[in-house]
């Protein structure tokens, strides 16, 4: 899927953590996100609708954790100051998260790489793919209250390229069900295993 080497990105290898959660427990969590066929349909189309904006959609995102200095605050290091080498690895792994949230088969692979996600936001493994010294979690809140901008700015996008309204819908649905289901697998270090 990526076209050339992106430093840190593990998907399909042996580095990736394995996924705790069982084919039976991520079944019925996309049945609880209403999770259908037309939506794996609408992710592919809203793949190949992005797939040439990626960059500009990175901006809008870098612009708003930028505007926020409690958001970017997370890709500090020890002086305070945002570590441009970090914030720019992250935003090619970002990047290639658009293509996969859109036109990877959510398999066994793709569970076990939202895992590896979840470890890199959380104590577990943050910094530790780009060997950074930087805060040593994102919040879980952030996280959760992520799903809103990564979702509602993402429309405009999809609506570029002539398709009709009700496709742009079904395209938009998509991506946010694919979202919030991601959010709530990276949500599983963050809490104690009898209570996920």
């Amino acid at each position: 899927m990526a076209t050339a080497p992106i430093p840190g990105y593990t998907y399909g290898t042996a580095e990736v953590a394995r996924s705790p959660i069982t084919d039976e427990d991520f079944a019925r969590l996309k049945a609880a996100v209403l999770w259908t066929e037309e939506d794996e349909r609408y992710l592919r189309m809203a793949g190949e609708v992005l797939s040439d904006q990626v960059e500009e959609v990175l901006d809008l995102w870098y612009g708003f954790v930028g505007a926020h200095p409690h958001l970017v605050y997370y890709f500090t290091g020890p002086d305070g100051q945002p570590i441009a080498s970090y914030l720019e690895r992250v935003r090619k792994r970002f990047g290639q998260w658009i293509l996969d949230t859109c036109l990877r088969v959510y398999d066994r692979a793709w569970l076990d790489y939202q895992q590896e996600i979840a470890l890199r936001h959380h104590r577990s493994k943050k910094n530790q793919t780009d060997q950074v010294q930087s805060v040593p979690i994102v919040p879980l809140r952030y996280m959760i209250a992520f799903i809103a901008p990564i979702s509602l700015t993402i429309k405009p996008f999809l609506a570029r390229k002539g398709h009709s309204s009700e496709e742009v819908e079904k395209m938009h649905a998509a991506w946010l069900k694919s979202v919030v289901l991601q959010v709530a697998l990276w949500s599983y270090p963050y809490a104690r295993q009898e209570d996920y």
